[in-house]
Parts: C-alpha cells; structure tokens; sequence
C-alpha cells in the first residue's frame, strides 16, 4: 500500500517508506497500568505522500534518519484530528537496503489533512457517530 492512499482507520498496512526525521522523545504514562512509556514520532515518506510514524519504547532507538523501513501489519489511527500510522502489538519493521522509489513526496502529507474522529465502541455495531 502506498501512503498517499492511506484512509483514517486502515488496517493491516504493508508499505516501504524512507524515514524523512524523527521528532523529540516524550515521556507518558499510561492510563491503563500507570507504567511509564516512551513515544516519539518519525515523519516517513514514499514516492506518493508522507505520514508520521508513531514509535513506542524500543522500537525509537532502532529507527534513524534516511533509513528505509518495511512495514509490516501496521494500522492508522487519528490522533488529535489527523492520521498516525502505528505498528501496534501485532506489526513489525525490518531495515531495507535500498527502496523500491527514487524520490520522496512531502507535498502529499497525510498526517496534514484534518480527519474527522469516528467513535467505534464495542456497543456501536458498526454505527458511527462524528464529532
């Protein structure tokens, strides 16, 4: 899948994409088991549009500028009305040698474009409400 055709909600992303930058490190605590957990993100890239990258904990140490990631089983979620692609519990990256593109495209940023939040509780059953 190409980034620039990436949609709010996408699931079971497989994509190739240069890592463009990566942002500052941010401690956070989570809701759920009060532990403490670091999350950056990355701003990554390929010929068809651009999307950040969000990267918890160890994975934020094996990533650096310039890298070509696969990856693999990743999802998209809305964070704070835009897109963030994610590689949750079940995705994974490999590093690539070299990418099956020439150039980048950062006009195309999809993480730019204001998503609206769909609310898909365990109750919905497929309804939607917006926000």
């Amino acid at each position: 899948m190409k980034i620039g055709d990436l949609k709010s909600f996408s699931r079971k992303v497989y994509t190739v994409a240069k890592v463009i930058s990566i942002g500052e490190v941010r401690e956070v605590t989570s809701r759920k088991d009060n532990s403490s957990h670091q999350v950056c993100e990355a701003l990554i890239a390929d010929d068809s549009g651009s999307v950040y990258l969000t990267l918890w904990d160890d994975n934020i140490s094996q990533i650096e500028e310039d890298m070509i990631l696969k990856l693999d089983n990743a999802y998209v979620n809305v964070f704070r009305g835009s897109m963030r692609l994610n590689l949750g519990r079940y995705g994974n990256f490999t590093v690539l040698e070299e990418a099956p593109f020439d150039e980048v495209d950062l006009e195309n940023n999809v993480s730019a474009q204001q998503v609206e939040y769909e609310n898909r509780g365990p109750y919905d059953r497929g309804r939607s409400r917006r926000y």
